[in-house]
């Protein structure tokens, strides 16, 4: 028995990267402050997910599909044999941790194109954005999820796998994965370390990296949040949310006594409403003039929520009941719902002091776009 090289130095670099990535990607997911980074990570995954599929091709002896390419009864078989303590040691991937990878390859195909068309429909950003519509994009949204609930348990199984494994045959595969090596006969088959291309995929990733993240630090983005450029964060401007229609008499008009609310954010019977009750508008008159109203509810009524330009738009309309009619965004069935976990201490931050002051926390709020990557809660 002699130590020879199993897993080239790219199997490796893919193995623990993708582990990494994963990791970050589920740990980010949560936050709409790490959108950013959790997209990062999911493209990076696809990226390696696509490296591995040519290596299982082109790669060294022990990294090909040939070497361990075995079928369900033979998985089966040798669960059997592991649990009656009799299962054959095998240099490369057994037959039950083959059908793993495999399935671990796929699902991470699913949950990185569901991934893909989520960010595209629901978010629209992307490639994939306008591809098809936001209400669309929640499929595609429930499909990334599920798959990453089922990959997230399919990896909690290979780690038990490769605990079993380490101690059935006295063998810690933990730290093989990062030498590469194993004890083995002078005649099994040696791989080739493959270091160039271990090089290259790393020189790849930190290239996109930076690429990425510089991106987001030096994206021009100070008229869509009404802040200098030094002053954000990679993750308040990675996403910039589509332009909406703008309107200098609505600003004028709207935009003097409180922010210019876009008109995304309500119905057009709303504004209607609105206009047509402006001598009692939330305790004043607006005083304005047949034409201006005329002009203004044109404007307000042709840029409404039913035209889902954003996901805040469309959760909005989506969320009002039919013969509704609500005055105030803050009283939107999904306006509630978004902000019903702040405490009355936040409203009350001499920062915040009204929930109709958005800009407080939406960076992005005169922009109308309501970005997730935009909305950053006020220090107490």
């Amino acid at each position: 028995m002699q130590r020879i090289l199993i897993w080239d130095l790219p199997t490796r670099v893919f193995h623990w990267a993708l582990a990494l990535s994963f990791a970050g990607a589920w740990l980010s997911s949560e936050s709409d402050r790490w959108l950013s980074i959790h997209v990062f990570l999911g493209y990076q995954t696809l990226g390696l997910v696509v490296f591995r599929i040519i290596w299982g091709w082109l790669g060294t002896h022990y990294a090909r599909f040939s070497s361990f390419w075995f079928g369900p009864k033979a998985a089966l078989a040798y669960l059997r044999q592991v649990l009656a303590r009799k299962a054959p040691r095998h240099l490369g991937h057994n037959p039950t941790g083959s059908v793993a990878i495999y399935l671990l390859l796929a699902l991470t195909l699913v949950v990185g194109c569901t991934g893909f068309f989520t960010l595209g429909t629901e978010e629209q950003h992307g490639v994939a954005a306008g591809w098809m519509g936001i209400t669309q994009g929640w499929l595609f949204k429930s499909l990334h999820e599920f798959s990453a609930n089922l990959m997230l348990l399919l990896v909690f199984g290979h780690l038990a796998g490769v605990i079993v494994e380490s101690l059935l045959h006295k063998e810690n595969l933990v730290r093989c994965m990062f030498t590469g090596t194993k004890l083995a006969d002078a005649s099994d088959p040696v791989a080739r370390p493959r270091a160039w291309v271990a090089v290259l995929m790393v020189v790849l990733m930190v290239t996109f990296g930076v690429w990425w993240f510089s991106y987001a630090l030096h994206a021009p983005l100070e008229q869509q949040v009404r802040r200098p450029a030094d002053q954000l964060t990679a993750t308040e401007v990675a996403f910039v949310g589509p332009k909406l229609a703008d309107n200098a008499l609505w600003r004028e008009e709207c935009g003097s006594c409180h922010l210019a609310f876009h008109p995304s954010l309500l119905p057009q019977r709303s504004w209607a409403r609105l206009m047509s009750e402006q001598k009692q508008h939330f305790g004043s008159d607006l005083a304005l003039d047949a034409p201006t109203t005329a002009a203004l509810l044109n404007f307000l009524t042709a840029n409404s929520a039913e035209q889902h330009k954003t996901e805040p738009a469309t959760k909005i309309d989506l969320s009002i009941r039919a013969g509704t009619t609500p005055l105030r965004i803050t009283e939107t069935p999904y306006w509630v719902k978004k902000h019903r976990d702040i405490e009355a201490a936040g409203w009350q931050s001499p920062k915040v002091k009204s929930r109709s002051n958005c800009g407080a926390c939406h960076l992005d709020a005169e922009a109308g776009t309501f970005e997730d990557g935009a909305m950053q809660l006020p220090a107490p």
